[in-house]
């Protein structure tokens, strides 16, 4: 069995994810639904050999997972039992992949990465997203779920920045997922585990690196966030993600994470440097197959920026709600316009509205 055929089939389907795991046949998931390649719903769309639609046994997964993990990895795989890391396929295309064990056997997750950058338009992001990529330092956190586009947004935003400025951009992420070119910027995208030893260190190491834009793949610990509120507070424009589904959640999450005694000097730093939040989820759309961005934004106005600064996070979403004049929208005002211009799904948008109850009053009968 031959690891190339699934992950361009993969690509021919427009799948985001693939899936390989012992009893299951590969598995896709499209438009947000995961299918093993046997299911009854790829009749008539599927053409490939049927020995690949046949149940995974150990020694195949095993077979798949030395095709795609690098010859000096797999030592690491299986000492560790997982491991993460980029995948090329030449002449297709990238993956960000995972590789694990479960039950004493392999499995792999493999999340495709579309070649192309793709601009705001063509996301469907409202356009005050570049106008916060065009800020010359500050904080901006993009949050969400996994599989909810983050990575591309994030893509999105340092295209914009690379395309218009002639700066030093660069990126920390584990793996690297999309390769940037230089275009008006010098872009050094920096893999962690193999280019760095972790997202504090490299980070540390950015400081000394002369450069304009930092885009941190993960924020989780509090050394990786305060390095990077310094850095945001020093100068940069420092890009990050966090897995929240609010701004204001993830307020509370950035200043949660420092102890108790850390978290007032964390509120004034965060208060000073963050120009933005933007929480988004991706939601089946009704109109043609795919999925559309929801998404909530917040931009730092002095009045947010007081809330932040006095703890008082839970006040953020009334200031979203009025402050439409700088580009701000929440999530379920965002889901109403999806719903209205028959993108998505009444019954979709209510499922994922904060308050549900205002959004069925805000659509109507």
């Amino acid at each position: 069995m031959d690891a190339r055929v699934i992950l361009e089939k993969a690509f021919e389907l427009g799948a985001s994810d693939v899936h390989i795991s012992v009893g299951s046949a590969p598995a896709f998931r499209r438009h947000g639904a995961l299918l093993p390649l046997d299911a009854p719903e790829w009749q008539g769309t599927l053409q490939i050999d049927p020995s690949y639609l046949e149940k995974m046994t150990p020694e195949l997964t095993e077979h798949l997972a030395r095709q795609i993990i690098p010859e000096d990895r797999y030592k690491e795989f299986a000492a560790k039992g997982e491991i993460d890391f980029a995948y090329e396929l030449e002449g297709i295309g990238r993956f960000r992949v995972n590789a694990f064990r479960q039950k004493g056997t392999v499995a792999l997750a493999l999340r495709l990465i579309n070649s192309q950058i793709l601009s705001f338009q063509q996301l469907g992001l409202p356009e005050i997203l570049a106008d916060l990529a065009r800020l010359p330092r500050g904080m901006i956190l993009v949050t969400g779920p996994t599989g909810s586009g983050k990575s591309t947004t994030l893509a999105s935003m340092i295209d914009l920045i690379n395309r218009e400025s002639r700066c030093h951009i660069l990126t920390l992420e584990d793996p690297i997922e999309f390769v940037h070119t230089h275009k008006k910027s010098l872009v050094n995208q920096r893999e962690i585990h193999q280019d760095s030893q972790s997202f504090a260190s490299a980070l540390r190491a950015a400081l000394r690196e002369d450069p304009d834009v930092i885009l941190v793949g993960e924020m989780r610990d509090p050394e990786t966030i305060g390095i990077a509120l310094t850095a945001a507070e020093t100068g940069h424009l420092v890009l990050g993600t966090l897995h929240t589904s609010s701004a204001a959640q993830t307020i509370d999450r950035v200043i949660d994470v420092f102890p108790p005694h850390q978290q007032q000097q964390i509120l004034v730093q965060l208060a000073n440097s963050i120009q933005g939040v933007v929480a988004q989820q991706l939601i089946p759309r009704i109109d043609k197959p795919g999925r559309v961005v929801a998404c909530e934004i917040m931009v730092a106005t002095p009045a947010i920026r007081n809330l932040i600064r006095e703890g008082k996070s839970y006040q953020i979403i009334n200031q979203i709600q009025t402050g439409m004049k700088y580009g701000m929208v929440t999530l379920d005002m965002s889901l109403r316009n999806l719903v209205q211009k028959r993108i998505i799904a009444r019954e979709e948008a209510l499922n994922r509205a904060t308050d549900p109850e205002t959004l069925m009053r805000m659509l109507g009968p």
